[in-house]
């Protein structure tokens, strides 16, 4: 866990999760959890982030 993903998780949380699982479902949930609204994307990226979840 770094200070940069922790940072990409916040103002882009599609980013934080491709680099942290990689092109995976994790991806596709947290874009769409982005389309509903920025909050719940960004807590799931924080969450992947935090949990170091790897694919």
């Amino acid at each position: 866990m770094s200070l940069v993903r922790i940072l990409l998780a916040v103002f882009l949380p599609p980013v934080a999760v491709l680099l942290q699982a990689g092109i995976s479902k994790h991806l596709l949930i947290n874009i769409v959890l982005c389309f509903i609204g920025g909050l719940p994307g960004m807590i799931h990226a924080l969450w992947l982030v935090m949990t170091s979840v790897r694919s």
